[in-house]
């Protein structure tokens, strides 16, 4: 399986937190890790966004480059678990490329616990991507990071 985690891009401050939409500068880091990702990801690739207004428009970034799936999945929301997020990718199992767009401290915790083991606050920037594999070696299940990328290096 393949699971993309994608932190929104830059939003406005205020509230409600869950309407605060991108600001011009997050629109284009959504566009350009979009356009990034559009050139690496099969069409059948699925995008879960949290509910949240900033999520949602970073996602359909994406999703508008392609008849790729997008949903907007409760479970993504801020202050979700690692196991919320797990669950709605269907990791490891899962057949098809996820990719999980939400929010920070979530994301990093799960990035932690992919390869770590353990939930830690791993720093995740606005808009970056954090790429991992899960493969089959030797009976042996293991998780790889195949790529970290940030806006602001596209």
């Amino acid at each position: 399986m393949e699971l993309l985690l994608w932190r929104h891009c830059e939003a406005e401050a205020g509230e409600p937190d869950l309407g605060r939409a991108l600001t011009a500068k997050g629109e284009k880091q959504a566009q350009r890790m979009a356009a990034w990702l559009h050139a690496h990801l099969p069409d059948s690739a699925r995008i879960l966004a949290s509910p949240a207004r900033r999520s949602r428009q970073t996602a359909q970034a994406l999703a508008e480059l392609a008849p790729r799936k997008l949903k907007t999945v409760d479970a993504l929301a801020p202050g979700a678990s690692v196991g919320d997020l797990l669950r709605a990718a269907r990791w490891p199992d899962a057949q098809s490329v996820v990719v999980l767009v939400g929010h920070q401290p979530t994301l990093g915790r799960v990035a932690g616990h992919l390869l770590a083991g353990a939930e830690a606050d791993w720093p995740i920037k606005k808009g970056a991507v954090w790429w991992f594999s899960s493969r089959e070696r030797d009976g042996v299940e293991q998780v790889v990071l195949r790529a970290v990328l940030s806006p602001d290096l596209l």
